[in-house]
């Protein structure tokens, strides 16, 4: 279970993280980065970042330029942070697939609804 510092560090991370990434993607024309979610260990050493970027087809390759910048991200956070945060943690990004995941289901959800309108339609006809 997460504690009240948890949260509260993990809900700055995720404010100041969504703050750096918008600003870096800005010189980028087309691509939006966004963090959806941050978890930190019980130890306050390691936050994993969740994002969702757009468009999903380079979510691979910019998630790769992202983790291996992972050290220079810290250092530009730990100086936005220095006042708050004694120690910044160690960062690790993931994607966050929830967003397709829930398209997933919305479609399938579909696909559902309009085969039982197509078996109503062929009794209806019998």
């Amino acid at each position: 279970m997460e504690t009240t510092r948890q949260a509260k560090i993990a809900r700055l991370l995720q404010k100041e993280l969504s703050e750096l990434f918008r600003r870096q993607t800005a010189a980028m024309g087309g691509v939006l980065v966004s963090v959806s979610a941050v978890r930190v260990s019980p130890d306050l050493s390691i936050a994993r970042g969740y994002l969702s970027i757009f468009p999903s087809e380079k979510a691979g390759e910019i998630l790769k330029n992202i983790n291996n910048s992972a050290k220079s991200i810290r250092y530009e956070l730990a100086k936005t942070l220095r006042y708050q945060l004694r120690k910044t943690p160690e960062l690790s990004f993931f994607i966050d697939d929830s967003l397709d995941y829930i398209e997933h289901i919305d479609n399938i959800l579909k696909q559902d609804a309009a085969l039982h309108r197509n078996d109503e339609e062929e009794t209806e006809e019998k």
